[in-house]
């Protein structure tokens, strides 16, 4: 173990051990958790499996995302991010969760359970944040354990949660560091809807394809800017999970005519990526691949809207959708094309309503 992080570790197990009952926590792959942080204090709680001592494999010579879906997290995604932070040399990684609710579901999961025994593991330790405060985002310790991170990844929860507590924060910035350094990062569900470049935030609740197709300027369709934008192969794009599960895209093309609205952007600019459940967008320098057992959906308006204004049903025509599963395919967020020749279909939204099957 290296001195710095047994003097971190040793600060952390200092901590008043104010346990609390153990939380129930579903969503994705995540298991039992172990109801018992390893500490725990009025900021954070501080959950640690695995070795303590600080890997420091050379960083990756180029990014990678990961965006899931929600639901059942996807196997083959989480090794292609431990597999590009390990590098080559098959190096160990240590992997920091952060989120704001919940507890170490992720811990064990990402441990123990994604390699077959006798084979090799490359992941040496898993460290969940659970951050509970703008104060525990500022907070000097969580910011030393994320700014160790050699892969990093945000569960699932309340995305307003995230905009609101580290948006702005330390931990803003030392995640902005990390991507700095190419660290494969990743989210699900809400974890996702924060990393493309403009976020719907959930500041006043979630929003229905109804609500969103009938009025884009409902109270509850919040869209916020500059919270981890600048990733790459995400400029202009907003993201969402769970999209046919319960039914999103039409949301989705609120947020898109919103964002060619309110960014003065012209139309094939503004673009969205629609995940759903059980699936994931593995994003090596803007090249994507879908990997899981559901759907991609990558939308471009090629029209500004006809009609988008409070209180008014929005209507634009001639929506790009791109619809891709799991395969060879690459989908090149760059330029906004697709490897397999695969034609897009159409959709409008006339008067709030979608013209057809959006799926």
């Amino acid at each position: 173990m290296t001195p710095t992080r047994r003097s971190l570790l040793s600060q952390l197990l200092a901590a008043a051990l104010l346990l609390a009952p153990p939380l129930a926590w579903a969503a994705g792959s995540e298991g039992k958790v172990s109801g018992k942080p390893t500490a725990t204090s009025k900021l954070y709680d501080y959950y640690l499996s695995g070795n303590a001592a600080d890997m420091q494999p050379a960083a990756p010579t180029s990014s990678q995302l990961v965006l899931m879906g929600g639901g059942l997290d996807v196997d083959e995604a989480f090794r292609a991010m431990i597999a590009k932070a390990a590098g080559n040399a098959g190096g160990k990684i240590d992997i920091v969760v952060i989120r704001a609710s919940g507890a170490d579901g992720y811990n064990d999961y990402l441990l123990n359970q994604l390699y077959p025994a006798g084979t090799p593991n490359p992941v040496d330790s898993v460290e969940t944040l659970v951050i509970k405060s703008r104060a525990g985002a500022d907070d000097p310790t969580v910011n030393a354990i994320v700014a160790r991170a050699d892969l990093l990844f945000i569960a699932g929860g309340d995305q307003w949660d995230y905009i609101r507590d580290w948006k702005g924060s330390r931990l803003d910035a030392t995640l902005q560091a990390l991507l700095a350094r190419k660290v494969p990062f990743g989210g699900t569900s809400a974890g996702l809807d924060v990393l493309g470049d403009i976020d719907f935030s959930a500041e006043n609740g979630s929003i229905t394809s109804d609500q969103a197709l009938a009025n884009p300027y409902d109270r509850r369709e919040t869209l916020d800017r500059g919270f981890l934008s600048g990733l790459r192969g995400l400029a202009n794009t907003i993201t969402d999970a769970h999209l046919v599960t319960r039914d999103r895209m039409g949301r989705l093309i609120s947020f898109v005519a919103r964002n060619i609205q309110d960014g003065a952007l012209a139309p094939t600019q503004a673009r969205g990526v629609g995940l759903d459940e059980n699936t994931a967008l593995v994003v090596d320098d803007g090249q994507a691949r879908v990997y899981g057992g559901g759907t991609a959906y990558f939308v471009q308006p090629q029209l500004a809207p006809d009609l988008i204004q409070a209180k008014k049903p929005l209507s634009m025509r001639n929506v790009r959708i791109d619809r891709m599963r799991a395969g060879s395919a690459v989908f090149d967020l760059l330029n906004w094309s697709r490897s397999d020749g695969v034609a897009p279909y159409y959709v409008d939204a006339l008067g709030g309503v979608l013209s057809s099957n959006p799926y």
